[in-house]
C-alpha cells in the first residue's frame, strides 16, 4: 500500500507540475486573444461612432477646405488643447465637438495651470451651482444674515452684463476670471434675448441666474461705493454686508476706483455674494493687483491670450447658432484660399458720408495688400485655371458697404489675377436691443469673423474685439473718422489679441493719480484705438508689428 501511495503522490505531483506549466503557457495566449477581441470591438465601436458624427456633419462643407470632410476625425483628440471638459452630451452642443475643426491649428496653447484652475472651478460650480443643496443653504444664510454673511457655505459672483452683445461678452469673460481668482461661483443674469445663444459651459449645471434669486432687484443692494465711504473704508469683517453691488460700467465717472487694490479685495473677499454690473473688459485692473497678477501670469503664459482662452471656453455657439454659422461657412467661406473679415461700424451714421467710409476701407485694404487693385487694362477676369479665390466677409448694419465692394470686384480682373468674392450675412440697419434674432445674427457674424485668416475691424468696437480675440487675430484697426478727415493712415495693425479696457482706474491704491501705465504696470500698454484705454500685451519690449 505504501508503494501504491508513493506512486500516486508522484503522479499527482507530475499532474500539478503539468497543470502549472500549461497555465503559464495558456494564460498569456488567452489574454492576448482577449485583448485582440476587445481592440477589434473597440475599433468597430469607434467606426460606428465616427459614422454617426459623419451623418451629423452631412450638411457641413464637403470641399477640400472643409475641416470635417478631409478625414474622419480622431475623437480622442481633446478640443482646444484640453481646455474644454469631457463628459458633455454631444447632441446638446454640437459646436463643442466641431468648432475647433473649423480653425487652423493654434499656436496659443492653454497652460496646464489654466486647465487645472478650470477643472477646480467646475467642481465648485457643480457643488454650489443652482438647484443644488449647497446653493439653497447658502442663499438662506445670505438672506438671513445681516453682518455675518461669512456663514454661507459657498460664495457667489453674479454678473449683470449690459449694452450690446460685444460689451456683454467681454464683461462676462472678465467677470468669470474674477470668479476663478476669488473662488466664487459665476451666475449670469442674462436677458431673455440672450438665452440660447451659447451652450452651457459647465458640466451638469447652469450658469444662468435663477429667476427665484432673492436679490434679482439688485438696485436695493448696498453698493461697494457706499461701503467704502462708511467710516472711510475702515470696515471690519463684522461690519460687512452679506451682499454687495459693484458698478464697473463705462458711464460711471470713475467706476469703483479702488476695486483693483489689495485693501478693497481684502474686504470683498469676506462678502459672500457680489453682484457686478459691467460692459467693460476690466481684466487689466485685475492684472494691476499684485496677488491676482501672480495667478494670471501662471494661468496665461502669453499675457494677451486671456480672452482667447476664456472666450473659447465660455462661448460655444448653441445648436441654433451653430446651424447658422456652419451653413453660411459651407455656402460662402469653405472654398476660399483666403478669408478676409471686414467689420464696419459707423458710430455717427447721420454725419458720416458712406463714401468717406468706403474710401477709408479701400485705402486700408489695398495699401496693405489685403485686397488687390483692379486691372483697368482688362475688363473681364483672367481665364486661368486654379485661380486664387479670396472671400471677403463684410459685417455691417448697412447693406451698402457689402454691395459697393461686391460691385467693385464682381466680374472684373485684378492686377494679381485673384478672384474676389464678397458676402454679407445680414444688414440690420441699426442696432436693436432686446431682440433675440438680432443678437443671434450678431453672434453668428462675430464667430464667422473669428474664422477668417485676416481681420479688419473698426476702432473702439467691442463687436470687433470679440471676433479678434476668439480668432487669435491681431486686426487692422480702421481709424475712426473725425470730421471726415482722411489725412491720417486709414488703418494700423494692432499689437495684441486682447480687447481694450476703455476706462481703467485713474488712481494708484495710495490715492495718487496714475500718469503712466506703461512704466508702472508690466504687460500693460495704451490702446491704439482709444487713447485712455489699456490692454494686455505679451511682448513688453516692443509693440511694433512683426508678424501675425
Amino acid at each position: 500500500m505504501a508503494i501504491l501511495q508513493s506512486t500516486m503522490d508522484k503522479i499527482s505531483s507530475k499532474k500539478l507540475t503539468t497543470l502549472i506549466i500549461l497555465f503559464f503557457i495558456a494564460f498569456p495566449l488567452a489574454l492576448t486573444a482577449n485583448l485582440m477581441f476587445r481592440t477589434s470591438t473597440f475599433a468597430l465601436f469607434e467606426l460606428f461612432s465616427q459614422n454617426k458624427v459623419a451623418m451629423k456633419n452631412a450638411s457641413l462643407p464637403t470641399s477640400t477646405n472643409d475641416p470635417t470632410s478631409s478625414s474622419i476625425r480622431d475623437k480622442k483628440t481633446k478640443p482646444i488643447g484640453g481646455l474644454l471638459a469631457s463628459g458633455f452630451d454631444e447632441s446638446s452642443c454640437i459646436s463643442r465637438l466641431q468648432s475647433h475643426l473649423y480653425r487652423k491649428p493654434s499656436p496659443h496653447k492653454p497652460s496646464p495651470y489654466l486647465i487645472y484652475k478650470l477643472r477646480n472651478y467646475e467642481e465648485l460650480h457643480t457643488r454650489c451651482g443652482p438647484n443644488t443643496r449647497d446653493y439653497r443653504r447658502s442663499m438662506i444664510k445670505i438672506v438671513n444674515s445681516e453682518n455675518n454673511g461669512n456663514a454661507a457655505m459657498c460664495k457667489y459672483l453674479v454678473c449683470v452684463p449690459v449694452n450690446g452683445l460685444g460689451n456683454q461678452m467681454i464683461s462676462i469673460a472678465a467677470t468669470f476670471l474674477y470668479a476663478v481668482l476669488t473662488d466664487r461661483v459665476l451666475l449670469v443674469r442674462f436677458g431673455e434675448d440672450k438665452y440660447r445663444l451659447f451652450c452651457e459651459p459647465f458640466l451638469n449645471s447652469t450658469w444662468i441666474l435663477p429667476k427665484s434669486f432673492p436679490f434679482w432687484n439688485y438696485k436695493l443692494v448696498e453698493t461697494y461705493e457706499s461701503m467704502l465711504k462708511k467710516e472711510k473704508g475702515k470696515n471690519s469683517k463684522e461690519d460687512l454686508p452679506s451682499t454687495l453691488f459693484l458698478n464697473l460700467q463705462h458711464t460711471k465717472n470713475e467706476p469703483d476706483k479702488f476695486f483693483h487694490c489689495d485693501h478693497s479685495q481684502d474686504l470683498l473677499r469676506n462678502v459672500p455674494l457680489l453682484i457686478l454690473k459691467s460692459d467693460q473688459y476690466f481684466v487689466p485692473s485685475l492684472f494691476m493687483n499684485p496677488s491676482f497678477n501672480s495667478e494670471i501670469t501662471k494661468m496665461f503664459l502669453e499675457r494677451d491670450t486671456v480672452f482667447y482662452h476664456l472666450g473659447g471656453y465660455l462661448f460655444q455657439p448653441s445648436n441654433e447658432a451653430w446651424g447658422l454659422i456652419s451653413k453660411f461657412y459651407q455656402e460662402h467661406l469653405s472654398k476660399a484660399d483666403e478669408r478676409i473679415g471686414l467689420q464696419i461700424r459707423v458710430f455717427a451714421p447721420d454725419s458720416t458720408p458712406q463714401q468717406a467710409v468706403m474710401d477709408l476701407v479701400l485705402r486700408c485694404t489695398i495699401k496693405n495688400k489685403l485686397l488687390p487693385e483692379l486691372d483697368t487694362q482688362n475688363s473681364m477676369p483672367y481665364r486661368m485655371k486654379n485661380k486664387s479665390i479670396k472671400v471677403v466677409l463684410v459685417t455691417s448694419l448697412k447693406a451698402e458697404y457689402g454691395e459697393n465692394l461686391r460691385n467693385m470686384y464682381e466680374n472684373k480682373a485684378t492686377v494679381t489675377g485673384e478672384v474676389i468674392r464678397v458676402y454679407q450675412a445680414s444688414h440690420e440697419e441699426h442696432q436693436k436691443h432686446h431682440d433675440k434674432m438680432h443678437n443671434m445674427k450678431a453672434w453668428m457674424e462675430m464667430y464667422l469673423l473669428s474664422l477668417c485668416d485676416v481681420l479688419v475691424t473698426t476702432s473702439v468696437s467691442t463687436f470687433g474685439y470679440v471676433a479678434q480675440s476668439l480668432g487669435g487675430l491681431r486686426p487692422w484697426l480702421l481709424y475712426k473718422l473725425t470730421n471726415n478727415d482722411t489725412h491720417f493712415p486709414a488703418c494700423e495693425r494692432d499689437f495684441s489679441l486682447e480687447p481694450c479696457y476703455h476706462i481703467p482706474p485713474n488712481h494708484y491704491c495710495n490715492g495718487n493719480l496714475i500718469k503712466d501705465f506703461v512704466s508702472t504696470f508690466l504687460y500693460l500698454r495704451g490702446c491704439k484705438d482709444f487713447s485712455n484705454g489699456v490692454k494686455l500685451v505679451n511682448d513688453t519690449t516692443t509693440i511694433l508689428d512683426h508678424g501675425p
